[in-house]
């Protein structure tokens, strides 16, 4: 990465981080606490994009982690214990609503506003692609949302909410519209500032990100899937072979957030998951040591074992005793220069795969599904030999010619490309098709024994301030697009 980049990186994290550590100035969904509306573009993209990258490494990353079953509670510590018993409450999300919406949403709207000036059309185009991916993170977490009455000031402090339904309506349009802008023969183009640009391009974070958005919906609207990503087949579009991501720097306040936040200093307060690390043992998947560290016994130990991988089952803290030996993350993963994941390569290939195999985007599904697995294996610093081996075992090989059977194998691969930098995008694809199918309760779960969370709690925020808050939805709760 140029010295230049880094330093925009810096620079732009450093702009987010005076309003990111605080809660008050983001609860209300209205009001933008940066007041960029003057401030210069190139100023108020890496803000956005800092903003969203923050709640989807921080918060997201959290709970999805633990939701997925990479990691769990260490039993010597109690930090999340209530994100792995299912008993987190309102206050836990007023964070991520807050950030996602006062700072990043609003101010994507400074932006848009410009969307008809050549000279600033195309930081517009980013921010309409920017809006859909924020947007589509708030409902995918919340499921029904303030959209249409979002956003609009002073004016509307209670925000009706709109179904999520028509959010995703929403997120294909604002999808579209960004794509529509983007002209790489225009002669004023953003620069370092873009912090997320990869050599890409945006045009294929877009139509990767809209895959992703038609794929989600396919289960209860396989219709409107199949039409929207056949429509976008059409258009002969480019995806994403590398991963679109922000490239943290173990300096300062620019770290990877939830190291720099909560677990710098508390590294040892969530640990490997029993449920992911048994199957990666099962499976001889050398990405092991991608994910997780070896435990290093101490010295005298009985026996002198040699280093290990070692786990707890999920939420399993108060069965064994607190001086239990774990697996930490390891560095590619959880460090201060860990990258902040928004679309994998890995998983581009396998949004792709899926299209295919089900009969509405082109290629061929089972090369996708290779190229997957073997992006992931190469983000993981294995070799192609591994995935070539890897790719061998039967629960693995493209060997079936049942659908069903293939799209299993496409999720749970999937699964396994994101341990601990994709946590949450792994738990909404196990709420969509219930892959894997080797995740368990938590032992620790507060809920019934058929019960898995499936929705963040709405924030406490919206309980007290929105006259037109719809209620309470419980953990359990299907969102839209989850529902069979």
């Amino acid at each position: 990465m140029k010295m230049t980049k880094v330093k925009s990186i810096i620079a732009a994290l450093a702009v987010a981080a005076i309003v990111l550590p605080g809660c008050k100035k983001f609860l209300d969904i209205n009001e933008s606490p940066n007041s960029t509306t003057k401030a210069n573009p190139d100023q108020i993209l890496p803000s956005i994009e800092a903003s969203v990258a923050h709640v989807t490494s921080y918060q997201y990353q959290t709970y999805g982690n633990f939701w997925s079953q990479y990691w769990t509670q260490r039993p010597n510590a109690s930090q999340f214990r209530t994100i792995d018993a299912y008993s987190s409450g309102p206050a836990d999300f007023d964070r991520a609503w807050g950030i996602l919406y006062a700072n990043g949403l609003s101010d994507t709207d400074s932006l848009i506003s410009l969307q008809h000036l050549p000279k600033f059309n195309q930081w517009s185009a980013r921010a309409y692609i920017l809006r859909a991916y924020a947007f589509m993170m708030l409902t995918d977490g919340f499921g029904d949302i303030p959209l249409s009455e979002a956003l609009q000031g002073s004016g509307n402090r209670s925000p009706h909410y709109d179904t999520q339904e028509r959010v995703y309506d929403s997120v294909f349009l604002w999808i579209q519209k960004g794509l529509d802008l983007l002209d790489p023969d225009n002669d004023y183009q953003p620069g370092a500032e873009d912090i997320l640009e990869n050599g890409e391009g945006w045009a294929a974070f877009g139509n990767t990100l809209k895959l992703r958005a038609y794929l989600r919906i396919s289960g209860v609207n396989p219709t409107k899937a199949a039409a929207g990503i056949q429509a976008l087949y059409a258009s002969n579009p480019e995806f994403l072979t590398e991963n679109w991501q922000i490239n943290y720097v173990d300096v300062g306040g620019n770290q990877y957030p939830i190291w720099a936040e909560v677990l710098q200093l508390q590294i040892r307060n969530q640990g490997a998951s029993g449920t992911v690390m048994d199957k990666l043992k099962e499976w001889g998947d050398t990405r092991i040591s991608s994910f997780f560290n070896r435990y290093t016994y101490p010295p005298n130990t009985p026996g002198n074992p040699p280093p290990a991988f070692l786990s707890i089952p999920q939420g399993g803290y108060d069965g064994v005793p607190s001086t239990t030996p774990m697996s930490n993350p390891s560095a590619r993963v959880m460090s201060g220069a860990a990258p902040g994941i928004i679309i994998s390569g890995s998983e581009s290939y396998f949004l792709q795969a899926e299209a295919a195999l089900k009969g509405w985007g082109t290629g061929s599904a089972a090369a996708l599904y290779e190229q997957g697995i073997r992006a992931s294996f190469a983000w993981g610093g294995r070799t192609d030999a591994e995935a070539t081996t890897y790719m061998a075992n039967q629960q693995v090989a493209w060997n079936s010619a049942n659908v069903d059977t293939l799209q299993k194998r496409i999720i749970t691969q999937k699964y396994f490309s994101m341990v601990g930098s994709q946590g949450f995008e792994a738990w909404s694809e196990w709420r969509r098709t219930h892959y894997p199918e080797f995740l368990v309760r938590s032992q620790a779960s507060v809920l019934g024994p058929n019960s898995r969370p499936q929705r963040f709690v709405y924030p406490q925020a919206e309980l007290t301030r929105n006259a037109n808050f719809p209620g309470l939805q419980n953990i359990d709760v299907p969102v839209w697009w989850a529902k069979k």
